[in-house]
């Protein structure tokens, strides 16, 4: 049977390298489902492959659309089973790789449908996100249902958005929907894991931040001033540097943020990989 290897972990545990050493080892290609490398205008801060590990082994889903257009978790499930099913006609295994659960969740099992918002909400709650009222928008999520809140990246307005959408426009549960019985695949799944412990993962996270700075973060966040009011652009590594442009923190202070933003972050994936964990157990 045809078998598709999941790479999984929170940021800066060592995915990538393993993707590739997996890769090499079968004579396969590699599929990205980490939701912020999908744009080409985000690289340093969204810790992109290098063009070494690009050319290392083919990837697909890494710099492939622009900021300015959107994409969501059912249009990537599609793209990417076209993509999975293809690369099995000719290949006995395929690498998936990356930290965003859900999107990792849409290849194991599919996505169910979700509702779309009701006239205006959408609107209104992106108005809220550019109007900084992000922490009252995690308060009603955190209300309304708080097992995705306890799993969500508190930082990711995105994800925030669309499950308080789906939650004021049915009146269930975001959790409700993502946690139904999906699809079967016709292929085998292997998830691997990869983990380290605390104090590692924390000098990694450190470490990879400090590097992103080095390589001229600030200078990439400057280039992408005029997209900040795009969702997408409201995310770690990039919020913290436009506050500093704004005047609000010093670089040395948006730094430290980052850091502790992004092991906030590691840990939310924590939480939601543990499900896999329990799987491989």
């Amino acid at each position: 049977m045809k078998q598709l290897i999941i790479v999984a972990g929170p940021t800066a545990v060592g995915k990538t390298a393993h993707a590739i050493e997996l890769a090499q080892k079968y004579g396969t290609e590699i599929v990205s489902c980490d939701s912020r490398q999908f744009y080409r205008e985000l690289n340093i801060g969204v810790a992109r492959p290098s063009l070494d590990e690009l050319n290392s082994v083919p990837h697909h889903f890494i710099a492939c659309r622009s900021v300015e257009q959107p994409y969501n978790v059912y249009d990537y499930e599609h793209d990417a089973m076209m993509v999975v099913n293809t690369l099995f006609q000719s290949h006995d295994v395929v690498i998936a790789v990356g930290g965003s659960g859900l999107y990792i969740d849409s290849l194991v099992n599919g996505i169910n449908y979700m509702p779309d918002p009701a006239p205006g909400l959408r609107e209104r709650l992106t108005n809220d996100i550019a109007e900084g009222k992000l922490p009252e928008m995690l308060g009603k999520l955190r209300e309304l249902d708080p097992e995705y809140y306890a799993v969500v990246d508190h930082s990711n307005p995105i994800r925030i958005q669309r499950a308080l959408e789906v939650i004021l426009t049915s009146g269930k549960t975001y959790t409700s929907f993502i946690s139904k019985p999906l699809k079967n695949r016709d292929f085998d799944i292997k998830t691997i894991v990869l983990e380290r412990s605390r104090e590692e993962l924390r000098d990694r996270i450190n470490r990879r931040v400090d590097q992103m700075i080095d390589d001229g973060l600030l200078e990439e966040a400057k280039s992408l001033i005029h997209l900040r009011k795009l969702n997408t652009l409201n995310t770690v590594g990039y919020k913290e540097i436009f506050d500093h442009i704004d005047g609000k923190c010093s670089l040395p202070e948006a730094i430290v943020e980052i850091k502790n933003h992004t092991w906030q972050y590691a840990r939310k994936q924590l939480n939601w990989l543990k499900r896999y964990m329990r799987q491989e157990g």
